[in-house]
């Protein structure tokens, strides 16, 4: 609760908060609270410009914007959740696991991340989707295992950080198992890292999702979806230059909002997603100054 009040009193955090609240509404009730069907297609109102009737105007086949990119928010955002999830649930607990674990599985552990990280997302979800069919849960599997390295590589790195801490040495010895001292003095150290990383994967995975679905995988016509609606528009500049204007400013809030956030969190707990870079003290610092660059 500290960590939530520490948070809002970021500005920067309260302004994120807000806009991704806004599309989580949309997310969860934009089909709902849409003004039209998002497939009825008017059609004596083809590329019309934004009106009362269509406050976004309408597309190529007389479909309304507004309901679309309402629609549209759902699978979107829910789809980089899904990948993010996926990705976390295989490389956090990873993460611990090989910190703990023994050389071997360390070893074990790092070759499967190194040959993960080198894998392009966009091929990788094609074979993936040419292997398993083309949808949005196998579009999402795949993009969730491509993630997982980041949650590995930030998990294991500041739990290794903790491992040889003297209270956690101090645990041990005094009989505490692996799972206690995992779940009790560990688990809550690694947690605004994990947090930072989900933020800034959120925001990756939009992307991702979105250029899957302009390339036409993850999410098929006419279920409209950001990255649809932009690869849809591009056909019709000419009658339309505005059109792609619409999904792009709502990929951008959402994925500036999710980096914002994911600063104002690393401030407000301290998280480190990158080992500290170490500086050499000029030969005018003082004792105390060049005491402070080394035990940093």
């Amino acid at each position: 609760m500290s960590t939530l009040v520490a948070l809002w009193r970021i500005p920067s955090a309260r302004f994120a908060l807000l806009v991704l609240a806004a599309v989580a509404l949309l997310a969860v009730f934009g089909g709902a609270l849409a003004p039209h069907d998002p497939l009825k297609q008017y059609t004596d109102d083809v590329l019309q410009g934004p009106s009362g009737a269509h406050l976004l105007g309408t597309d190529y086949v007389g479909r309304d914007v507004l309901s679309r990119l309402m629609e549209g928010t759902r699978l979107s955002v829910l789809g980089a959740v899904e990948a993010v999830l996926i990705g976390g649930l295989l490389g956090v607990p990873s993460g611990l696991v090989s910190a703990w674990l023994g050389p071997r599985l360390e070893w074990i552990t790092l070759r499967i991340s190194d040959t993960l990280v080198v894998l392009p997302f966009t091929v990788f979800a094609i074979a993936v989707a040419g292997t398993l069919g083309n949808g949005l849960q196998q579009a999402m599997i795949a993009i969730g295992i491509l993630i997982s390295p980041i949650f590995y590589r930030v998990t294991r790195a500041a739990a290794l950080g903790l491992r040889k801490v003297q209270y956690v040495e101090a645990a041990e010895l005094m009989g505490a198992t692996e799972w206690w001292t995992l779940r009790r003095h560990i688990w809550n150290k690694v947690l605004p890292n994990v947090a930072v990383t989900a933020a800034h994967a959120t925001g990756a995975a939009l992307l991702v999702v979105a250029s899957l679905a302009f390339l036409g995988l993850g999410v098929t016509p006419p279920a409209p979806t950001w990255g649809g609606m932009l690869s849809s528009d591009l056909g019709y500049l000419a009658q339309q230059p505005w059109a792609p204007i619409f999904p792009a400013l709502l990929m951008m809030a959402t994925v500036g909002s999710l980096n914002l956030l994911a600063d104002a969190v690393r401030e407000a707990t301290g998280a480190t997603t990158a080992p500290r870079r170490r500086t050499r003290p000029t030969p005018s610092a003082s004792r105390e100054e060049q005491r402070d660059v080394v035990t940093s």
